[in-house]
């Protein structure tokens, strides 16, 4: 609503100033299913078989960005893990054929992304970097977009196989503080989710108890896969929630499995709408073909405003070429850059009146320290000038090592920290527990403060029960 108001009031002032209003930016964002490039598809390609996405050129060609889940790692067939099976190897010589369908991102968070270990792991990554294909990994999600003009965020996570491949839990403080700054830096959040049943053609109630947690940490949008089938899109919250795209190109046989299905989003009037197109594949062939539009009861999502501070509209600028996440937050006032700050490692940023007068930026880093000998979380607060982010107070990971830490809504300046169950003096010692505390701005830096009514509502910002622990979706 915030959004809808501001550009209300913005066409207002046109109006009244006898100007024609600019045109909002339009966008149109494409996403399909389950890629693979290994197996019978490989054999194919071996074979002279043509680009397998010919049929689809001239609508990937039509939108202004496309992403799908590519199944598999880079690598040779003998590196296959004894654990991976089915082992999906990737010929790095087939990327190419991804550019060339006007593909520009790649989930790689699956069961399979692992299948040849860290080393094919990194030539994954590696090799569609190379490609100029943006790898939708989890590591360093978020993962921002600049789409003519329109901010985006994309979160990558697989929820599929457990530890040997790598998957993550909705519990994990991470994963909520990804979101959270997906959100604070971008008008769209996209949640790309591997989840759910192979061949199970509805969402089970696991993947819609996740849905619902997803959008209520910040997902604007969820695309689904693993399941290789189609489970049809439906509205969780007021969002759009594709369940499973199904198989985009593959070489299953099951009938349901040659049914596909691409989300196609477009964003116009500061809103984003979604319904979907239809793939078919024949039988003995992968390759699929689109088969017509399908009409969803899809809500429309407004855009959000991003984050502002001192009068600045807050953007995360990414580099490609950094493979630990870290991005310069720039400044900008009426579309124009007006700053930006050296690459850091943001976990989290958010604004808070900390003096009861002035608005600061508190952020959440990774910094190494000479003091406790580790790379760690240390919260900062940065004052907002027309130079840039001025450093109010250079963290330090307050009383015990740092999990998470999130401003209390108002004016008291109380910053509430989930802290790991060690110390300092005697790091591991007691690690699985978790304890939380509230400390208060002292315009030098924070105060411990004991108070039980504040350690509940410190509970509460965090998301996290009594015992310290992030209560599960």
């Amino acid at each position: 609503m915030k959004a809808a108001r501001l550009l209300a009031l913005c066409w207002v002032t046109w109006a009244l100033a006898g100007a024609p209003p600019p045109a909002l930016p339009r966008a149109r964002i494409l996403w399909t299913g389950d890629i693979l490039l290994s197996r019978q598809v490989e054999t194919a390609l071996a074979g002279g078989q043509g680009s397998p996405w010919q049929a689809w050129r001239t609508l990937f060609a039509e939108a202004d960005w496309v992403a799908g889940n590519l199944e598999g790692a880079v690598g040779r067939a003998e590196d296959c893990r004894e654990a991976a099976s089915p082992c999906f190897p990737i010929t790095a010589a087939r990327l190419p054929l991804l550019v060339q369908a006007g593909f520009q991102g790649l989930s790689v968070e699956n069961n399979h992304a692992w299948d040849l270990g860290e080393t094919g792991r990194q030539a994954t990554l590696a090799n569609l970097r190379d490609q100029g294909l943006l790898a939708l990994d989890y590591e360093t999600s978020p993962h921002f977009l600049d789409i003519h003009g329109i901010q985006v965020a994309v979160v990558a996570l697989n929820l599929v196989g457990g530890p040997a491949h790598h998957a993550q839990a909705l519990s994990d403080v991470a994963v909520r503080q990804k979101l959270r700054l997906a959100r604070a830096l971008s008008g769209l959040v996209i949640v790309s989710v591997h989840w759910g049943t192979e061949f199970l053609e509805w969402p089970s109630t696991a993947q819609r108890e996740a849905a619902a947690w997803l959008v209520g940490e910040g997902a604007d949008l969820v695309i689904g896969h693993h399941p290789h089938v189609v489970q049809p899109p439906e509205a969780v919250a007021g969002h759009p929630v594709f369940f499973s795209l199904g198989n985009h190109l593959f070489d299953q046989k099951y009938p349901a499995t040659r049914q596909g299905l691409v989300a196609d989003c477009r964003i116009v009037g500061g809103s984003l709408s979604c319904q979907g197109i239809a793939s078919v594949s024949e039988p003995g062939s992968g390759i699929t073909r689109p088969d017509g539009v399908r009409t969803y009861d899809l809500p429309k999502v407004a855009l959000h405003v991003p984050l502002a501070c001192g009068g600045y509209e807050l953007r995360a600028i990414p580099d490609p070429s950094r493979r630990d996440g870290a991005f310069r937050l720039a400044g900008y006032r009426d579309g124009r850059k007006c700053w930006e700050s050296p690459l850091r490692r943001f976990a989290s940023v958010e604004t808070a009146r900390l003096d009861g007068r002035e608005d600061f930026l508190v952020s959440l880093e990774w910094h190494a320290s000479v003091l406790d000998h580790e790379t760690a979380l240390r919260p900062y607060v940065y004052q907002v000038t027309p130079r840039g982010l001025v450093a109010r107070w250079r963290g330090t990971a307050l009383a015990w090592p740092l999990l998470d830490a999130r401003v209390l809504p108002g004016d008291e300046g109380i910053l509430a920290a989930l802290h790991r169950g060690d110390s300092f003096l005697t790091p591991g010692a007691g690690a699985g527990r978790r304890r939380v505390a509230a400390y208060r701005w002292n315009g030098f830096g924070f105060s411990g403060v004991e108070d039980p009514e504040l350690q509940r509502r410190c509970r509460q910002r965090l998301g996290v029960g009594l015992d310290g622990n992030p209560e599960r979706p």
